[in-house]
């Protein structure tokens, strides 16, 4: 496949490959470092591996013990979606794509959907499948979770659907994609969290980060979170033979929280400042106040309602 480059390595007797995908075709617009969840979930290291298996195990509810039944799959560096903590795998003839969320996005359906073609894509191109042939190709069935862990208070699970963004009808069930957005919170999906362990501590260290933020600075917040870890033993010592690894990759993703959360404060108060001026456009045109009294009922300064006023012929 043109622009397209995969690697792969051998992992018992399955293929797991990893990839960058349309950099040429697709301008890079922002580069993500591997997150925790990822770190934790898809690293590909053996105990990385097994701490993946538990995760399917859970919410399949199968037994699956050995971990070279899963082919990773994710696809490395993909900018255009901008997928940035993502796992996809093969397992059980199914295609699996879990991707964790800090922050509410009705969208997933849709980034799944995009992120799902160049998985299908480079699956044809490994098993050298013609589509254009007479014989029906059989591909793994697709499996979308989204494991969220943000603020915003949702159900222990919620069924997004691609066709609800839809802006013209289709018949029911022509075409459809469903992502399936479990909360991982610690208040919630509890028996999840007790069936995988690894989620549990994941959740459990999040939650004590955020704990921490209330009294302290972010820094000093995951470092108490990771020496509680610690002495938890949480992950079976990964904090502790990872600290500064996790460190790192702690600080980095609450940094791009509360970043992401400045920017949505910052575009309401721009919208509100919009709508202001829009309000005071309009009694300048009506002429039915004076100046002082529109900037005064407008929330706004007289020198920008004068202003606004030199632009109305």
């Amino acid at each position: 496949m043109q622009g397209f480059s995969a690697h792969i390595r051998k992992r018992g007797n399955k293929m797991t490959e990893t990839s960058d995908t349309f950099t040429e075709l697709h301008p890079v617009q922002r580069q993500y470092k591997d997150r925790l969840f990822k770190f934790i979930f898809g690293s590909g290291t053996e105990d990385s591996m097994k701490r993946l298996l538990s995760l399917y195990n859970a919410l399949n509810n199968s037994n699956h013990t050995d971990i070279r039944d899963i082919s990773l799959t994710t696809i490395e560096n993909i900018i255009y979606v901008t997928m940035k903590n993502d796992i996809s795998f093969v397992i059980d003839d199914q295609m699996n794509l879990y991707e964790q969320q800090s922050s509410y996005n009705p969208n997933m359906p849709l980034r799944g959907f995009m992120y799902f073609a160049q998985l299908y894509q480079r699956h044809l191109a490994l098993e050298k499948k013609d589509i254009y042939g007479t014989k029906k190709i059989m591909i793994p069935a697709p499996r979308f979770a989204v494991l969220y862990n943000g603020t915003k208070n949702t159900p222990d699970l919620v069924k997004l659907r691609l066709s609800d963004s839809f802006e013209g009808k289709t018949e029911k069930g022509d075409f459809e994609w469903t992502a399936s957005m479990y909360n991982i919170n610690l208040s919630h999906n509890y028996e999840l969290q007790k069936k995988c362990k690894s989620l549990y501590d994941y959740s459990w260290y999040v939650e004590e980060v955020r704990k921490n933020k209330l009294t302290m600075t972010t820094k000093e917040a995951v470092n108490a979170a990771v020496d509680s870890a610690i002495k938890k033993n949480l992950l079976d010592g990964l904090f502790l033979q990872q600290k500064m690894e996790i460190l790192n990759m702690t600080l980095t993703e609450f940094d791009q929280e509360e970043y992401d959360r400045n920017r949505r404060e910052e575009g309401r108060e721009e919208g509100k400042n919009e709508k202001a001026r829009e309000n005071a456009r309009n009694f300048l045109v009506m002429k039915v106040l004076t100046p002082e009294q529109i900037a005064q009922g407008c929330g706004l300064s007289l020198e920008e309602v004068l202003e606004i006023e030199k632009t109305i012929k």
